[in-house]
């Protein structure tokens, strides 16, 4: 019977704005190589692991580096990424997350997050959401990044619901991709120019409330 038994959330961009930390940190390793990295540029990172982050990054200042300069400098990154995001608190959750967890919860609607993020896990412990979730799946469970579905099949398997039962949440192509893959429902949450292929796109997660996603998801409203 078809029926909405879990959501599964991508956690930077939808739940918390971490990509401010991620350019910022991009931005001091490029600058460290000799050039920058515009706003727009860093749009081509977001979405994408880390390694292939790096790789865009090289591209772009055009410089070649061997695979064991290429992991130090990834090291770097991620060191000053992670003293940035130490700092946060759960002030710093993105309006309506909260409100809608809890209407999920109400309901007996299983959370997750899906996050190619190998620091989605010090995120969550510093916003304190970990009360609402049944499950993480961050870049340390998964060997495939977005758009591949592993990510969101493996959050599926692990809460014990059927993909087609799952509705995705995502601020990126490559995940709505990813969700779509998977045979999920998506949502896209920012730009709709940019989400073309999400099932229905908003603004930001106080935009959404439980009626609207029963609508979505039974009546395929787009």
């Amino acid at each position: 019977m078809k029926a909405i038994d879990a959501c599964i959330f991508d956690l930077d961009g939808v739940i918390v704005d971490t990509a401010t930390y991620h350019y910022k940190a991009w931005k001091r390793l490029a600058n460290e190589m000799g050039f920058d990295l515009t706003e727009k540029q860093n749009e081509q990172l977001k979405g994408v692991s880390r390694m292939k982050s790096l790789d865009i990054l090289l591209q772009i200042g055009n410089i070649n580096l061997s695979d064991k300069e290429k992991a130090k400098k990834a090291e770097i990154k991620n060191q000053w990424y992670r003293a940035y995001i130490k700092e946060m608190k759960p002030v710093d959750i993105l309006p309506g997350t909260i409100k809608l967890m809890e209407e999920l919860k109400e309901e007996h609607i299983k959370i997750a997050i899906g996050s190619a993020s190998k620091n989605a896990r010090t995120i969550i412990e510093r916003i304190k959401i970990e009360q609402y979730l049944e499950t993480i799946i961050d870049g340390n469970k998964i060997t495939q990044a977005k758009p591949d579905p592993e990510i969101f099949l493996l959050a599926a398997q692990e809460m014990n619901v059927t993909p087609e039962n799952c509705i995705v949440f995502e601020d990126a192509r490559s995940g709505v991709q990813a969700a779509n893959n998977a045979g999920m429902k998506s949502i896209g949450v920012g730009n709709p120019d940019t989400l073309t292929e999400a099932d229905y796109v908003i603004k930001g997660l106080n935009d959404m409330n439980l009626s609207l996603l029963q609508d979505i998801f039974y009546n395929n409203r787009k």
